[in-house]
């Protein structure tokens, strides 16, 4: 198997699989991308694919209700939101 960078869906680990259905899952209902985020590679930009700050505030409500968390002050940036790799990093930071 040929190695991979740590963003490409290959690199996931089982345990982050459902993570991530989750995560892409909200952002189908919540992020308005200009496409299917299930076909978004985990290190895709999102805002360049069409995430507006509205709907990024929209996304971190409806993370923080899917995963019974509060993201705190520390997380509430831009890059934090801006890669399905970067909203499960800090997921996984926050014990999820």
């Amino acid at each position: 198997m040929p190695d991979t960078a740590p963003g490409d869906r290959e690199s996931v680990r089982p345990n982050e699989e459902s993570l991530d259905t989750k995560i892409r899952d909200v952002l189908a209902v919540n992020a308005r991308l200009l496409g299917d985020p299930r076909a978004l590679g985990d290190s895709d930009d999102l805002y360049a694919n069409g995430l507006s700050s509205h709907a990024s505030v929209s996304v971190m409500l409806a993370l923080e209700e899917t995963f019974e968390i509060e993201f705190p002050d520390d997380l509430l940036r831009k890059s934090t939101f801006g890669s399905i790799a970067s909203i499960r990093e800090a997921l996984v930071s926050l014990g999820c």
